[in-house]
């Protein structure tokens, strides 16, 4: 009869954990709504933008795309790094605290990289734009989500 070691059910209960802790990272921050992005989308159809803003804002959102491409790929090899811990050590180590620490600091700097790419759309509106922008993103930013 064979049995299963306990070391083994403990490093397969925090693969799972991790599995889903990725998972669900990934969906937070990263899942994007079928029909694009909501703010973008305001921002391009609803604001009545110029030509020259819209130009400007293809430029804008270039560069974030690239910005936000980098902070990913941080945040994937960070939680790669979180995942190898927590199979290194069944417990919250030092080595899975600074993973950890680590996750948390490339997801805040995406956070910090999206914070400054909004203020960045924001600068090429005119002060009617800005106002509608504005309680366009005090909305997204307080209201609770299911």
């Amino acid at each position: 009869m064979h049995f299963v070691s306990r070391g083994l059910i403990v490093t397969l209960m925090l693969a799972m954990i991790a599995a889903c802790l990725g998972s669900w990272i990934g969906m937070a921050c990263w899942s994007r709504p079928k029909d694009g992005d909501p703010l973008h989308e305001f921002v391009h159809h609803e604001l009545k933008l110029s030509e020259a803003q819209d130009r400007q804002l293809d430029a804008i959102e270039a560069r974030f795309a690239l910005r936000r491409a980098a902070r990913e790929a941080d945040i994937r090899s960070a939680n790669a790094g979180l995942a190898g811990a927590m199979q290194g050590h069944h417990a919250y180590s030092p080595e899975v605290a600074a993973a950890a620490e680590r996750s948390k600091q490339a997801m805040g700097e995406l956070q910090i990289e999206t914070i400054r790419h909004v203020l960045d759309m924001r600068s090429l509106l005119s002060p009617d734009q800005a106002a509608k922008f504005d309680a366009r993103i005090a909305k997204a930013l307080t209201e609770q989500t299911p």
